[in-house]
């Protein structure tokens, strides 16, 4: 039984890495999504507080809103061949939304303010109660929002720059089996829950040295997450309730750095070009550290390592205007996973992801336009046995995420 308690303390917390690789979500934008989720080195609307803050000063908008979301619709299949078991998460849907807004005081200003609040991390993983796996994970549920008021600077014609203070907020829930039956063969559970912040920044420059070819670089700095308080409950046998007491828990994460090289080129007037190339410091993420309030023989403080990689994404998007009030956008990426082989978990059943993008935008009126995206993730399939827990198996991934947003300028 010590074992047994030793290894549900040691992965109870496996899922808390509050947003690891595999919860990185790419959504910031329905014009850039289509385009491959591309729009670094473009000027396209007020994603750009996202994208590229440098960008924001080159829009020709005196003053706009946009508000859009999108519909993530995931699976993953579990396969241990070795005992003839399949198993899939239950359905679900994800809503990340953006909500964008930019102004400035005169048509002729250098500066543009603006506000971002967007989810680049959050997902929720939820398996049947009594699956293999059980013991790991059952279900988490994350979110974050990230709000980033913006300014930027038009230095001239053709350089823009920009920054925004970023604060992070989120919440968690996990719930997970105890390998300790009760007088009727129920298995025990232990529940989470708990409240992040943190801070950082976003900084870009726009470079645009003629109507053809536009530049952008931005960095969107490493944000430690902390916990404090979070509640950790337990619904286990009396006999073992002292080593489970009722307690809170601290940690904190710090969420990946990222360094964006965009570029844009406009082969004619109506077909422009697009190519994102990100490096992702998840190198950050080394060790899941976890401070109980009340310790008991059993219930310790965890100091368990992830050796997450730092990862490229490769970004290539087009978009073609139809007419006045149509265009249409195609784009693709890959995505390479941070995690190692030795440390795969079925709440984080990450791989090397392809995505395939479309999308559209009609323009309704002069000042209302409607965008969409329709994105499909196939994440490869990746057998992997974890070092710590001994769990082991073939996991794949796959999404299909539409998304809308109206924007409304002025």
């Amino acid at each position: 039984m010590k074992k047994q308690i030793a290894l549900f303390v040691i992965t109870i917390f496996s899922a808390s890495a509050l947003f690891a690789g595999g919860f990185q979500v790419n959504l910031q934008g329905q014009k850039q999504t289509g385009m491959g989720h591309t729009g670094t080195g473009l000027c396209l609307d007020n994603a750009s507080i996202f994208f590229n803050p440098g960008a924001v000063s080159f829009l020709d908008s005196l003053r706009g809103i946009s508000f859009g979301g999108s519909f993530i619709f995931p699976q993953t299949t579990y396969l241990n061949s070795k005992l003839g078991y399949i198993a899939n998460t239950e359905h679900h849907t994800g809503t990340p939304i953006t909500l964008y807004a930019v102004f400035k005081f005169h048509k002729t200003d250098k500066y543009n303010f603006g506000i971002g609040i967007y989810n680049p991390f959050g997902s929720k993983v939820q398996w049947a109660d009594n699956w293999l796996g059980q013991f790991l994970i059952r279900e988490i549920d994350l979110k974050t929002f990230f709000i980033q008021p913006t300014v930027s600077y038009k230095l001239n014609d053709k350089i823009g720059i920009g920054a925004g203070f970023v604060f992070a907020t989120g919440d968690f829930s996990l719930r997970k089996g105890i390998p300790i039956q009760d007088s009727t063969g129920k298995y025990g559970e232990g529940t989470l829950h708990g409240k992040a912040s943190g801070y950082g920044f976003n900084a870009g420059i726009y470079f645009k040295p003629n109507n053809r070819l536009s530049l952008g670089l931005d960095y969107r700095s490493q944000v430690t997450v902390k916990v404090k308080g979070g509640s950790a409950d337990f619904t286990v046998p009396a006999s073992v309730a002292n080593f489970f007491p009722a307690t809170s828990f601290s940690t904190a994460i710090r969420l990946p750095s990222t360094l964006t090289l965009g570029i844009g080129y406009n082969l004619t007037t109506k077909l422009k070009l697009a190519l994102d190339l990100s490096y992702v410091s998840w190198k950050s993420y080394d060790s899941l550290l976890i401070d109980f309030a009340d310790n008991t023989a059993q219930l310790k403080d965890i100091h368990s390592p992830r050796l997450y990689q730092n990862v490229f994404i490769v970004r290539i998007g087009t978009q073609y205007l139809v007419s006045s009030k149509w265009t249409l956008r195609l784009g693709a990426y890959y995505d390479q996973s941070p995690v190692k082989n030795g440390y795969l978990t079925p709440e984080t059943p990450d791989a090397n992801k392809v995505g395939i993008t479309i999308g559209t935008s009609y323009r309704i009126t002069q000042k209302f336009h409607l965008d969409a995206s329709l994105l499909y993730i196939e994440g490869m399939e990746r057998t992997d046995t974890n070092l710590e827990t001994q769990f082991g198996g073939t996991y794949k991934t796959k999404a299909v995420v539409p998304g809308i947003s109206i924007e409304y300028v002025f």
